[in-house]
This record gives C-alpha cells, structure tokens and sequence, in this order.
C-alpha cells in the first residue's frame, strides 16, 4: 500500500463526535513515550502529522487521521503516565475504553511496547484486558533499531513467555524502528488486507 494523503481530520474527548463510521479505523496506544506519534509519522511519511514530543504524556484527545481518503489512523492518549493527577488517568483510561469498546468500524488496536525493556505491568494489564474483551490487537515493538539482535530477542522471548502465561495462542507481534522504516510495509499490508473486511454500515 502506497499513501499518497494524510490529512488531520479531528481532535475530541468524545467518541460520539467522531467521524461518522463510514471508514475503517487503526487505532495506536502505548505506554507515554513508546514512539507513538513517530511511528505515525513514519508510516503516513510526514514529519509534521503527529506532534511529538520529548515529554510523555503530550496526547490527550481522539485524534482522527484520514488516510488516502479511504480510511482512519487513531492516535490514543498513552496510558500510564504517572505525572498526570489521577483524575486526569481516570478520565483518560474511561475515554480510551469507551472508545476501543464502542467504536464499530475499528477494525485494529495496534498496542506499541518498547522493546528495549522487559514486559512493562501497564502494558501486560493493557494487552491482558484487550484479550478479555476479545479485541482485534497487534503488538508492535518500537524502537528496534537501538539495541542489539540478540536483546531484541531476549526481550521478545520474555513477553511471549509473559503472555502464555494466560494465553493459549500469541497475538500477531511486529517489530519497527521509525528510524529505519522497520514494520512499516508490515503494517500497511496487514491494513491493506484488513480493509477488505470492513463493512459499512447500513445507517
């Protein structure tokens, strides 16, 4: 898949002002400072779509992306981050249930996990309730190009040996790097193909 467009479409806090679910949608949600909007930016190949920042925590709305005319990235506030009042947590985490729960035309969570450290708490809670909930999901570890093969490796194996723990079968798992563009054909294809299954709906 070849995008030609980006374009920002929305930001809100409310998932009934959302686009109409007319489009398929792909939303990404990670722990604060996971490479979130760079990963973004490295599949659309614009610098300037997502805002990133040095400082988690930056994401706090819905943000709607339209893509090629034909369908939706979500970027979703990042869980977790600890300098954030617990209030603020709280009505972040309802927001984001809400809408990965509610929302009938997201067709996949991509769930980014860093991989250069061993399975986090937030993210196995994270990855542990999409799987309850039975959500569509795919684990994507960011920022592989900074450590080596062989730690990449080990740490992989650590949160396989984390999941089976729970789990019968392991999710769908893909490495990237926004650096080298790792994942990036591996992602849009997945899209691509998933795009097939959407229906619209009838109202």
């Amino acid at each position: 898949m070849l995008i030609k467009e980006a374009i920002f479409v929305i930001s809100n806090q409310n998932i009934y002002k959302c686009p109409k679910p007319d489009l398929p949608e792909y939303a990404f949600i990670g722990r604060s400072n996971v490479g979130k909007s760079s990963l973004i930016n490295m599949l659309t190949t614009n610098n300037n779509l997502a805002k990133t920042s040095s400082t988690p925590g930056k994401t706090k709305l819905i943000n709607h992306f339209l893509i090629n005319n034909s369908w939706y990235i979500i970027d979703l506030p990042g869980y977790g981050y600890a300098r954030s009042s617990k209030k603020d947590r709280s009505n972040w985490q309802r927001m984001i249930e809400d809408y990965i729960e509610t929302r009938e035309n997201l067709m996949t969570t991509f769930v980014l996990v860093d991989s250069r450290i061993e399975p986090q708490k937030k993210d196995i809670a994270f990855i542990e309730w999409m799987g309850n909930m039975q959500l569509p999901f795919v684990i994507i570890f960011t920022k592989s190009d900074k450590i080596s093969p062989n730690e990449l490796a080990h740490n992989v194996s650590v949160y396989k040996k984390e999941l089976l723990i729970q789990w019968d079968e392991l999710p769908e798992m893909i490495f990237s790097s926004s650096k080298s563009m790792q994942g990036k054909e591996e992602m849009l294809s997945y899209i691509e193909k998933t795009n097939l299954l959407f229906e619209k709906p009838l109202k």
